[in-house]
């Protein structure tokens, strides 16, 4: 039995499945915030180690397009998600150990968000985990992040191979890939020029309706995803996550996909490419990871046979 929700926002691991599954695996509950704990301090923050060097500068259309409204809009789409997700009781509880865990990685990871976007350190960072067969993360513009059932049990990830899909979709927010996307959508379909008037002073409540709905049906281009794979793999690290795990992580990937090309490879690099790019870029990430304080017990999934 299936119950239709909006559709999640495109990210990372839009692949399989267009309807949210409720089940009574996962019982309604309400969204909390991420608690933050502090950065480590010292060797492992020092800004000429590891991939800050290897990513791009903004696009200049992106200061077209308000930050604040982009937020808000993620924000209230979030919201609204979040809410009709409890509805078919399809939000897992604040006490459900996927939950907990989730929580737990991300509150190593967002710490060190702070140096990749200065705005960070005021979003209200939140997660949530939401009963689906698909295969699928994201983390809206402002800090709010999602994952789906289905991407940890069919995949059975580790802690190390969620810290990468998690670091990978917090690295969107940060770069704000959301707001480049709406910059370029919308100076492609009404010119430049009266775009710093759509998004200005006047009109707020149109453009804020008109961001949410393009917040559900973005799409990133193959530079944000190798981008996104870059930063998320600098923030995994410093975590204390093994940055290595991105290679075991996309074996799954493609493993899923059974041969079939999955929908996300429409504007992500092809799994092969995507594993040569990070394994090349591991050594400038694993000092990181050697000096980063280890988080405690972390779950493995069992081995096969």
């Amino acid at each position: 039995m299936t119950t239709s929700l909006i559709h999640p926002p495109a990210c990372l691991c839009a692949l399989h499945g267009r309807r949210l599954f409720t089940t009574l695996l996962l019982a309604g509950g309400a969204s909390a915030a991420v608690g933050t704990v502090q950065a480590q301090q010292g060797q492992q923050g020092q800004a000429n180690e590891g991939l800050r060097g290897d990513v791009g500068r903004e696009s200049r259309l992106t200061k077209l397009v308000s930050a604040d409204e982009v937020e808000a809009a993620a924000a209230q789409q979030y919201r609204q998600m979040m809410r009709e997700a409890s509805q078919q009781r399809a939000l897992a509880p604040d006490n459900h150990p996927q939950v907990r865990r989730l929580r737990s990685i991300a509150q190593r990871i967002v710490p060190f968000a702070m140096p990749w976007n200065s705005r960070a350190r005021g979003w209200n960072w939140e997660i949530n985990l939401l009963a689906s067969d698909q295969i699928n993360a994201f983390c809206m513009p402002g800090g709010k992040i999602a994952f789906y059932s289905g991407i940890l049990a069919k995949l059975q990830l580790s802690d190390q191979e969620v810290a990468a899909i998690m670091g990978h979709e917090i690295a969107h927010a940060l770069r704000e890939h959301a707001r480049e996307r709406i910059a370029k959508t919308t100076a492609t379909r009404i010119g430049a020029s009266l775009l710093s008037s759509l998004f200005g002073l006047g009109g707020t409540g149109d453009a804020l309706l008109n961001m949410g709905g393009q917040l559900l049906t973005l799409r990133f281009s193959r530079e944000d995803e190798t981008e996104a794979d870059l930063v998320g793999m600098d923030l995994a690290a410093r975590a204390g996550y093994d940055p290595a795990a991105g290679v075991t992580l996309w074996q799954k990937m493609m493993s899923a996909s059974q041969g079939a090309p999955p929908e996300f490879l429409s504007t992500h690099p092809a799994g092969p490419t995507r594993i040569r790019d990070i394994q090349g870029k591991l050594p400038k990430v694993e000092p990181l990871y050697r000096r980063a304080d280890k988080p405690g017990r972390q779950f493995e999934p069992p081995r096969a046979g």
